[in-house]
């Protein structure tokens, strides 16, 4: 869906717009849907896959759940 960003604010919603981008072109074009149940598991499988499996080279080569794990570490032992 495309963005409803204000004229001239082209970069509130990049991060949304390129993890989108990137489900299309990974996941969901490769596929016609027969239900939306089936359009569901999919998606939900891909998220899955995304956050917990792939490794992203803007964090070093991590997944996301890691690197939020890392993140949550480093502030729980500022905190203490």
């Amino acid at each position: 869906m495309q963005s409803m960003s204000r004229k001239g604010n082209c970069w509130d919603n990049t991060i949304a717009e390129s993890f989108f981008k990137t489900l299309k072109y990974e996941s969901t074009n490769r596929y016609m849907f027969k239900n939306m149940l089936q359009a569901h598991r999919t998606i939900h499988n891909y998220i899955k896959w995304y956050n917990y499996e792939r490794l992203h080279s803007s964090l070093a080569y991590i997944t996301p759940a890691e690197m939020e794990l890392k993140i949550r570490m480093k502030y729980i032992q500022n905190v203490a």
